[in-house]
């Protein structure tokens, strides 16, 4: 396996990590199986990330309408995250990763939430590699409630209405200190972006793989960061403008 020149590196990548259902259902399995073999493929992504010097990764693990799943599978979801955080926050840690969880957390039970602000706390002062766990999560209500705070802002007296622009609008929003998303990642062979960090993904490249989660290893992630690093980034110039500088 490869490393990339670090120039063509994206520094923020974040990923659909689709088809762990299917995934154990073609191995005859219940689809919380699926659920549960996904964890070694976060591995690989956090240790292809730390290699490669990939500055943030950030995880779409539940999103705001995947509480319309089966209730048994939500729960076993649910039951999945607070046995993952127990076993895996001390290898991040150990690793120099930082922890953070985004969404509407306050829809998760007490014991989970503690243990999500645990590790956050924990892992806050790490700065090998910045990781995001998106969990009931949705793009939509991401631009929701930064309008909301903006709203808030201009009541109180604090932001003119004419002072609103994208960099301030931007402020509100989920990983705003983060750099802004380079590559988008979605496994499992669907084409779209399912509600996922849609502020974000405004000049993301995007790739799509058919590779179900359980099986998307450090030679997929090179696959994809070799991929972003042929496609030529304009950001609205021309492609002479952009091989001038």
């Amino acid at each position: 396996m490869t490393t990339t020149e670090h120039k063509h590196v994206p520094r923020h990548i974040g990923i659909v990590m689709d088809g762990n259902g299917r995934w154990a259902k073609a191995r005859h399995r219940p689809r919380s199986f699926g659920h549960n073999a996904g964890r070694k493929a976060v591995r690989e992504v956090v240790e292809g990330c730390l290699r490669q010097g990939v500055e943030s990764l950030t995880l779409f693990a539940f999103s705001s309408e995947n509480w319309l799943r089966p209730e048994d599978e939500v729960s076993a979801l649910m039951d999945l995250f607070v046995r993952a955080l127990d076993k895996e926050v001390d290898e991040l840690h150990s690793n120099g990763v930082r922890l953070r969880f985004i969404g509407e957390l306050d829809a998760f039970e007490e014991p989970l939430q503690k243990r999500m602000l645990v590790a956050m706390k924990r892992t806050a002062s790490n700065d090998k590699l910045h990781m995001n766990i998106a969990v009931n999560y949705g793009g939509r209500w991401d631009i929701v409630q930064a309008a909301r705070k903006a709203a808030i802002a201009v009541a109180r007296g604090d932001l003119p209405v004419e002072a609103i622009d994208e960099a301030a609008f931007n402020r509100w929003t989920c990983l705003s200190e983060l750099p802004p998303l380079d590559l988008f990642i979605r496994t499992g062979g669907d084409r779209r972006v399912s509600n996922f960090l849609l502020w974000q993904l405004a000049y993301a490249e995007l790739y799509f793989t058919d590779t179900l989660w359980p099986d998307f290893n450090q030679v997929s992630l090179q696959h994809a960061i070799d991929d972003f690093a042929r496609r030529e980034r304009r950001f609205g110039r021309t492609g002479d403008q952009v091989a001038q500088a």
